[in-house]
């Protein structure tokens, strides 16, 4: 389908931005004439006084809600066809302009980091800055951790070469990597990332061997230069935990969102005590596929075949609005609203962006939603998914000034799995299909062996690599592989066979060029656990919890922000009650077996 095929109420509104691309033009042309050239040293050396921060603050403000839209418009429709020239080179065009303006506000946070504490305090309790109190109240805590300003400079004018590493793992993971090809349904196929999932899922038992072993000997080939870029980024990790005097990466990481570093801790210490539950479900999974020996690559096949449920859109999307019924009529509304009103791009077609996301910024009337739809089970979860994203959005928008809306990355996978885990039970609870409960079941545990486990796996890895580097060990292919392999055995435990190539599983991570950001997506499955538990058991009172939530944007540290809605994640029990429904679904699928 091309896009000029699409129905047009299957598009998402890019009107609401920018009436036409001539409109977005005359936009763009508009602000890089006011604010290109901009002379901002107007406020250098001058923040100690309340007036002069306060302007300066403001106008951050104005400049970064101008060209967010700006730049929303202009991805959004690179995305609706990313071959067409004109929308890619929009997109470089202010992504260049934003560098340079924002390159000229680097003064700001060294400049406030060494005003007294006192001083800082007195802006913090003053009314007027009733809107930056929490910004600046993160630039209090940060006070020891920011260098000089001249220091800061020099630190940002070589951030590329420290920083640029995930850059060069892209090249060997996508330019370089030569997969080759292999059989997959009778026929020669050339390999890719992709694909390589397809086969993980839905092949033959010799096709995934094929394949598993094949797609891992690229990764073999080009294990020196990737341990070498892996270790060069985690020394950078070291080098900028000690300018900045933090105790550890994992501290300057988790400084950088104002989350405590016993979060991490409560989360591997929860694992590791759930592991028995996860060695079990592997076990039952070798018992349920009928395998004496089960591998790495037969993890991914769903246990239950043949159970589908296929959907057009809107029938789809009636049934994820009735799996929310939990959260009340208004949040239906709010959903019926978003399909209707042009919020989500839905149908696939030449040229469009893969996969799905969930884009919005606050001068948008709504937040928009891409999709690829096709009529199964998987994509009415995405449907599900992506609209939590867009409620959370919409509803911080809503609530909160603009300096207060955007929430941290630790809490952008709430809302989403909420939604998710919402419309499981609801399915579940409607159907005597013994098989399509089976289905819900397993994608559910697979849900915890993705989300919770792996991720964690990938956390601690991360953990005890950064450990290894900042004692001054040098991190190697011997070593970085000896470590990942224990982990999977830890892991996955005796129900699998740990194939050699598993080993190298960590140099296929992108995420690992993002340290220490993985841990969130085992958080985020852990505190929308808690948060649809207390939902389903308590009704309204929780549900008003949980719209405070998803109010809340980022008004203060996200640890307090889940507080509100029920979940505390400096304690024990969020964790507890996530592996107690890991292992309470495992039981379920037991017994149906």
């Amino acid at each position: 389908m091309q896009r000029n095929e699409v129905p047009k109420h299957l598009q998402w509104k890019t009107t609401d931005l920018f009436e036409s691309d001539d409109a977005w033009e005359r936009a763009f042309t508009a602000f890089e004439n006011k604010y290109g050239n901009y002379d901002f040293s107007v406020f250098a050396g001058k923040l100690a006084n309340k007036a002069t921060l306060l302007a300066c603050l403001k106008l951050i403000d104005q400049i970064t809600r101008e060209i967010e839209k700006i730049y929303l418009y202009a991805n959004l429709r690179h995305h609706e066809d990313v071959r067409v020239s004109k929308n890619s080179a929009s997109v470089a065009k202010v992504g260049a302009l934003i560098s340079k303006i924002f390159a000229e506000f680097a003064f700001v946070e060294p400049e406030l980091t060494a005003l007294s504490s006192e001083q800082l305090q007195a802006f913090i309790a003053d009314s007027d800055f009733a809107e930056y109190n929490y910004r600046l109240q993160k630039i209090a805590k940060s006070k020891a951790h920011v260098l000089s300003a001249e220091e800061e400079k020099l630190l940002t004018l070589g951030s590329d070469v420290l920083g640029d590493f995930q850059s060069v793992f892209s090249m060997l993971n996508n330019a370089n990597l030569n997969l080759p090809k292999a059989s997959f349904q009778g026929e020669e196929t050339q390999m890719s990332h992709g694909a390589y999932g397809v086969v993980m899922r839905s092949g033959t038992r010799e096709e995934r061997k094929e394949w598993f072993e094949k797609y891992y000997g690229a990764y073999i080939n080009l294990i020196d230069a990737i341990s070498q870029t892996y270790y060069s980024s985690v020394k950078a990790d070291v080098f900028y935990k000690t300018v900045k005097k933090y105790d550890s990466c994992m501290q300057m990481a988790m400084a950088g969102e104002d989350v405590q570093p016993k979060v991490y801790e409560n989360l591997l210490k929860a694992t590791h005590d759930a592991l028995p539950v996860m060695h079990e479900y592997m076990r039952v999974r070798k018992t349920a596929l009928g395998f004496d020996e089960q591998h790495m690559y037969d993890i991914h096949v769903p246990l239950v075949s043949g159970v589908e449920i296929k959907l057009p859109f809107e029938k789809a999307y009636e049934k994820v609005i009735e799996g929310l019924a939990p959260l009340g009529k208004d949040y239906q509304a709010l959903l019926r609203r978003g399909k209707e009103q042009g919020w989500i791009d839905v149908c696939e077609n030449e040229g469009k962006r893969s996969g799905a996301y969930c884009a919005g910024v606050y001068d948008a009337p709504h937040p928009f939603v891409l999709l690829n739809y096709q009529p199964t089970i998987s994509d009415m979860f995405t449907i599900a998914h992506e609209m939590g994203h867009a409620m959370h959005t919409y509803k911080s928008n809503e609530t909160q000034p603009y300096a207060k809306a955007d929430y941290t990355i630790f809490l952008a996978e709430i809302a989403s799995t909420v939604n998710e885990v919402l419309l499981l039970k609801h399915l579940y609870s409607q159907t005597d299909d013994i098989a399509l409960k089976k289905y819900l079941l397993n994608y559910y545990m697979d849900m915890f062996r993705a989300t919770l486990f792996r991720q964690t796996q990938f956390a601690e890895f991360e953990q005890l690599a950064h450990t290894k580097a900042e004692k001054g060990e040098a991190l190697t292919k011997e070593n970085l592989n000896e470590i990942y392999y224990s982990l999977n055995k830890q892991y996955y435990g005796d129900g699998v066979v740990h194939d050699s190539e598993i080993a190298y599983e960590w140099a296929r991570i992108p995420h690992f060029y993002n340290a220490f950001y993985v841990y969130k997506y085992a958080t985020g499955i852990i505190s929308a656990i808690s948060i649809v538990k207390r939902i389903l058991a308590e009704g309204e009172s929780a549900v008003k919890d949980y719209f405070t939530f998803l109010s809340a944007g980022g008004s203060t540290d996200p640890v307090t922000i889940l507080k509100g809605a029920g979940v505390d994640l400096t304690t024990e029990e969020p964790f507890k009650v996530a592996m107690q429904e890991f292992e309470e679904t495992l039981s379920a699928f037991q017994a149906l077996l």
